[in-house]
């Protein structure tokens, strides 16, 4: 799938802020992501910063008030703002934000705004009492009311010292949330897909429980992939520490039969099921109401299956029609062509992706995979060991293929 960055063209906005600095990571991640960035300073940014730095992370001319008439052909702010595929200041001054709402012009920056006619994102940073003033905020409502999009502030330490709403949003952070707002018209726009990751958790006692190795790695990449072509994407996750990407909407759950009831109901109305997820095939029949101690002696913990996820869908699929395709995981130790194929068919699936687990470089907890790809076709499609960024598109790109945008059923 494309990267949503490759090739854009951005306008960075950079004002007076203490946060000024952090303003050089984010232009130098949009670099690194493969777009085109112009950076604007404007003069209370240079107290903060410098030009300089801002040309040694993008390789491009930083643009100041002294380029503001300059010799290009067409004035400067003309052929920025009609260049512009996205415009984001970050960090914005009060005083910017006040600037913007009432249609002043008085340096690059503004007069750049007024010009682009593509979304405007704004990441504010100030002192947490300037931010709920009534002026700023009445500002902010108005620029929301005419579209503009805003990122932040969060709540945390403050340049003077206090702890309050106005610290700057981190880079990372904001490139992600551009990194959707770029997707939004992908290939898969106004599809529905549904995404399991993580490992279930089957409860022995309030304090243990039977789970398994996964990572959730593979499954959140595949739900950072789809939201990238575009889809509505709902990741439903056992507990995970990794960040849920921007944009879609994560459902938390912790074990096989919540797993169950998120999936049918999420997949009613859904294009496609990508089951990720590392479902526990057993449970306690009688999880212990507290914890159970070890002077007791050696308990005996009776186990029964849990239910069949993928066996359910395809019942509802059988029903609804719905999810239109469905792709699952086989995580296999031995035999992996054979009980891929096994449960390709037994789960009705459209597409099963195995792998070897015992592999040192595939599988749980590591950030490459070595699949095969099974199909419904009879098609087998071995891939050399890739990310799982990499699978992930492989498999969203499949998706794709089988899956129309909506404008185009």
């Amino acid at each position: 799938m494309p990267n949503p960055f490759e090739n854009k063209r951005i306008v960075l906005g950079v004002t007076g802020s203490i946060a000024a600095y952090k303003a050089i990571d984010l232009a130098s991640k949009l670099k690194q992501a493969n777009t085109k960035v112009d950076v604007i300073l404007t003069e209370n940014a240079l107290k903060f910063v410098s030009a300089l730095s801002f040309q040694s992370v993008t390789g491009s001319k930083a643009f100041t008030n002294t380029d503001l008439w300059g010799g290009e052909g067409h004035v400067v702010h003309v052929s920025l703002g009609h260049a512009a595929e996205l415009m984001v200041i970050a960090p914005a001054s009060a005083d910017v934000i006040a600037k913007l709402a009432n249609g002043i012009a008085d340096d690059l920056l503004t007069t750049t705004a007024l010009v682009a006619d593509c979304p405007l994102v704004i990441a504010p940073a100030m002192e947490s009492h300037m931010y709920t003033n009534l002026a700023v905020q009445h500002n902010i409502q108005t620029l929301q009311e005419r579209g503009a999009i805003f990122i932040g502030p969060a709540e945390g330490h403050l340049a003077s010292g206090a702890i309050g709403k106005g610290r700057f949003v981190e880079p990372p952070e904001i490139l992600s949330q551009l990194r959707w707002l770029l997707s939004k018209d992908g290939p898969l726009k106004g599809c529905k897909v549904v995404v399991t990751a993580g490992g279930t958790q089957e409860p022995i006692d309030p304090v243990r429980m039977i789970t398994n190795r996964s990572s959730g790695k593979q499954g959140f990449a595949i739900a950072q992939a789809a939201l990238d072509a575009g889809a509505d994407v709902f990741l439903i996750a056992a507990p995970s520490a990794l960040p849920t990407p921007t944009g879609c909407k994560r459902i938390e759950v912790h074990t096989a039969a919540e797993m169950q009831i998120a999936v049918l109901d999420a997949v009613k109305n859904a294009d496609a099921l990508v089951m990720a997820a590392a479902v526990a095939d057993f449970r306690p029949v009688k999880p212990a109401n507290q914890k159970i101690k070890k002077d007791k002696g050696l308990p005996n913990i009776e186990l029964e299956p849990t239910s069949d996820i993928l066996a359910a869908v395809a019942e509802q699929k059988a029903a609804s029609g719905f999810p239109r395709c469905s792709i699952g995981f086989a995580a296999e130790s031995q035999n992996l062509t054979e009980n891929a194929r096994t449960k390709l068919q037994a789960k009705k699936l459209d597409l099963i992706a195995a792998n070897d687990v015992t592999a040192k470089d595939a599988g749980f907890e590591v950030d490459t995979n070595r699949i095969t790809l099974f199909y419904a076709s009879g098609e087998t499609e071995p891939l050399p060991l890739m990310s799982k960024a990499e699978v992930a598109e492989k498999l969203v790109e499949v998706i794709t293929q089988w899956v129309p945008a909506t404008d185009e059923r």
